[in-house]
């Protein structure tokens, strides 16, 4: 049974069953609350348990939701549940629908469950998603100091969807980073406006393959307003499997029709038979081609919702890039240092390195079974130097020493982060000449010695701090 009709009164099944009481499953608990609906946590982690029956909430085992199934008729998972899971796949067998929280916020806001429906902008792809939501949130902030209409940037960029949905403050837009996990369990989810900015392997372990994690995330494509990054061979692979012909596509070329590309130092969009002078493509950050194509993908959406080159414009002098996502964290003797701690892939890395000129690139940690041959070959000559750490750090000297043989190489075998950051970053320094830039774009996760992605980048501001000086070349 449907949790709810679009824009229509909100119905209830009998039972809803909540697989998690983590942060998202106690999240959609309380949303579940405010829609009066009857419902059991499932955990059979006894912190889980116990973390929802403090909140109040009636728990229950995986054996005794099972029991159950009769009287459920609906289940809402957290987004780290895979669809192999085995009370998933028993639930799915039984004839029950699994849909995720953002799911079921999107059912709940468009039965008017939180007051008056949200716009809802969704942004997804493999790399790129902060930047173009936080881009996004700002040119939709200069429409509402016009309109009056409050935008707020939520989903994986900070706020989680149902806690603005739950706030006072009645939020008009809602501009949402969605991840894949996100998008799987949604089966309804519409939005107004939904951009595809780009596809590389991630997350095969948890969707099974790459065409069912290009699957999940296509799924933006069916947006009132669908935007795609059409310099992506397999987004506008996707995009033309639509059969869509309203399609925005975004690009670094001169734009054609219904496109949002570059023309002359300047962002342009030719939609409806009207060409439109945008913003200036220059003095957006982050630089480089990767924030010139967030900037593209964020105006194209915006332009579907009204916005006005004079909003576009203002955003994108007011946007300022999040930490460590093409910061650049120190300057000296002409060496920027930048850190895209944030480039957890090759994909990542390789959007990092595109318009960065001559760099010394700092990187390693854990591919994760990825291939970084490619992005090594693509950005060979751009590489002064090389300064490798982390537990996959001889991989990628191996692809180095093989296309850029003659670029020196610099490896820090020391499992300290700290240490092994300082390391590099004191070699690195002895490297770069001014014009260069000293870029940390790891193309590899950083679980293996640091905490996290911003840990590893704070250490490497810190190391420049320290060890950068035009006298110690």
């Amino acid at each position: 049974m449907a949790l709810a009709e679009r824009s229509g009164p909100v119905t209830l099944p009998d039972h809803v069953l909540v697989a998690g009481a983590g942060v998202s499953g106690l999240g959609a608990a309380h949303l579940l609350t405010k829609a009066g609906a009857n419902f059991t946590v499932v955990d059979d982690n006894p912190d889980g348990r116990a973390a929802a029956t403090a909140k109040g909430f009636a728990v229950c085992s995986s054996a005794e939701a099972r029991e159950r199934f009769a009287d459920t008729g609906l289940v809402v998972t957290s987004p780290g549940w895979r669809p192999d899971t085995p009370l998933l796949v028993d639930a799915t067998a039984a004839g029950i629908d699994v849909i995720g929280d953002v799911e079921l916020c999107f059912r709940l806001d468009r039965a008017g469950v939180f007051g008056a429906p949200r716009t809802w902008l969704v942004v997804t792809g493999t790399n790129g998603k902060t930047t173009t939501t936080g881009m996004l949130a700002a040119m939709m902030t200069e429409v509402g100091a016009d309109s009056g209409r409050i935008a707020r940037a939520c989903g994986n960029i900070g706020t989680a969807v149902g806690e603005v949905l739950l706030l006072d403050e009645h939020v008009d837009v809602l501009v949402a980073e969605l991840s894949s996990f996100q998008l799987h369990w949604s089966s309804e989810l519409v939005p107004d406006a939904g951009v595809l900015l780009n596809l590389a392997e991630d997350h095969i372990d948890w969707h099974g393959s790459f065409a069912e994690y290009a699957a999940s995330k296509a799924k933006v494509l069916q947006a009132t307003h669908a935007v795609a990054g059409i310099d992506d061979t397999e987004v506008h692979r996707l995009a033309e499997q639509t059969g869509r012909d309203d399609i925005i596509g975004f690009t670094l070329q001169e734009p054609g029709d219904n496109q949002v590309g570059v023309s002359g130092g300047r962002i342009v969009a030719k939609l409806g038979g009207e060409t439109i002078d945008v913003a200036s493509a220059d003095g957006i950050e982050p630089a480089g081609a990767a924030g010139l194509l967030d900037a593209l993908a964020a105006a194209a959406v915006a332009l579907t919702q009204g916005a006005k080159p004079h909003h576009i414009q203002r955003a994108l002098e007011k946007y300022r890039v999040a930490g460590h996502r093409g910061a650049v964290v120190h300057s000296g003797g002409g060496v920027d240092w930048v850190d895209n701690s944030k480039a957890t892939n090759p994909h990542a890395a390789d959007s990092a390195l595109t318009g960065a000129g001559t760099v010394v690139w700092v990187a390693g940690g854990q591919l994760k079974g990825a291939a970084v041959d490619g992005v090594v070959k693509a950005h060979a000559d751009q590489f002064r130097a090389v300064a490798l750490l982390g537990v996959d750090r001889e991989l990628i000297r191996a692809s180095v020493n093989a296309a850029a043989p003659d670029v020196p190489v610099f490896v820090s075998d020391s499992t300290d982060p700290e240490q092994a950051m300082d390391e590099v970053v004191a070699w690195a320094a002895t490297q770069a000449q001014p014009g260069d830039t000293v870029l940390l774009a790891p193309a590899a996760a950083s679980l293996d010695m640091f905490s996290g992605m911003s840990a590893r980048g704070d250490a490497f501001a810190a190391a420049a701090m320290r060890h950068w000086s035009p006298d110690n070349k």
